[in-house]
């Protein structure tokens, strides 16, 4: 309630990417305070007292995951708040999307948001200070023993300058100088905001990107780093078929299914939240009927409540992913969605 409050009056009256900087520099700088972080990790992100299990006990990572719902890429784009989101109660935490040069994104205004249906709308174009940096920044979070505690994947992206015939070259270095650090690396061609980066879907040209970003995260971490892709909800039934065939043949470890949805009239960018639950939930369930039991799926877009968690997990997904219900719910709801889900769905 009191988050409501604060939101309504406050928060809503700032421009949304200047509030989302300030709320992320807050979870930062809190997490670097022992007793204040402490209090918070008690008061709101106390986790499920039994993990995900990892793979060897059927589970979708080699190690155990703390709770089922994670947080989605685009919030950290720079990967500085790890611990903090973490403290929160989410069960992971996705970082990026980084590129592999830095890069200013699209113009402001670029993040809009709709109180009355629970969406946000942005056209970001993966803004971040490039694969080295983000390197450079995970080295930092696994030298500790806490920061090496959190599980992290890493989204990697094609840099806008980029031409789309050396997109393979582009992704395969960011996924040289990342990949050591993630327990999963997510190649994402489905932003809406990078002229011509959606065209990667079709799997002729996403065949070549896949297999150069697996080879080179394999080798830069000297151990097999899961990797998954992120297809749009826009795909057409037969595409996403398409690509589910794709990760079968290709064996990869899953997919993250959806990004945000070009389908709505209110400008330019990608919209986020809860008008996305309908469609994500097809994408999903289509993709488990022909993928089969094996492959990770990462549920995400429109969960805002346990209902549509337990709608995504029954539509096959292992793992649950949220942003824009972070924005609305506040501070302290994916830790309590994260306890709920595990008395309601215990691990297996």
């Amino acid at each position: 309630m009191l988050y409501d409050l604060l939101y309504k009056t406050v928060l809503t009256r700032i421009d949304p990417e200047v509030i989302h900087d300030v709320c992320m520099d807050a979870i930062e700088v809190t997490s670097k305070v022992p007793i204040l972080r402490d209090a918070v990790r008690q008061a709101w992100g106390r986790r499920p007292v039994f993990p995900v299990p990892s793979a060897n006990q059927g589970g979708p990572f080699a190690r155990p995951v703390p709770g089922l719902l994670g947080l989605a890429a685009g919030m950290d784009k720079e990967g500085k708040a790890i611990e903090g989101l973490d403290m929160l109660g989410f069960g992971f935490i996705e970082v990026g999307t980084f590129t592999a040069q830095a890069q200013d994104g699209n113009d402001k205004p670029r993040m809009w948001r709709y109180p009355r249906t629970r969406a946000v709308r942005n056209s970001m174009g993966f803004n971040n200070s490039g694969a080295d940096e983000a390197a450079r920044r995970l080295r930092r979070l696994r030298s500790t023993k806490r920061g090496r505690s959190i599980v992290v994947g890493v989204n990697i992206g094609k840099t806008r300058t980029t031409p789309l015939d050396d997109a393979v070259a582009d992704y395969r270095y960011s996924a040289s100088k990342v990949a050591r650090w993630a327990d999963y690396l997510v190649v994402n061609v489905s932003s809406p905001n990078t002229p011509g980066l959606r065209s990667l879907q079709n799997v002729e040209a996403l065949r070549p990107v896949l297999a150069a970003v697996r080879q080179a995260a394999d080798e830069a971490a000297y151990r097999h780093v899961p990797l998954l892709v992120k297809i749009a909800p826009d795909l057409a039934d037969e595409d996403i078929d398409a690509v589910a065939d794709l990760v079968l043949s290709m064996g990869l470890d899953g997919v993250v299914a959806t990004n945000t949805t070009i389908d709505h009239d209110l400008g330019e960018g990608g919209l986020s939240g809860a008008p996305l639950l309908p469609r994500s939930l097809e994408v999903v369930r289509r993709l488990r009927a022909r993928l089969g039991e094996e492959p990770t799926i990462i549920g995400v877009g429109g969960i805002s409540s346990i209902m549509d968690a337990e709608l995504m997990l029954d539509a096959g997904a292992n793992l649950l992913q949220a942003y824009t219900a972070f924005i609305y719910n506040g501070p302290a709801w994916p830790g309590r969605l994260n306890r709920a889900l595990a008395t309601i769905r215990p691990p297996r």
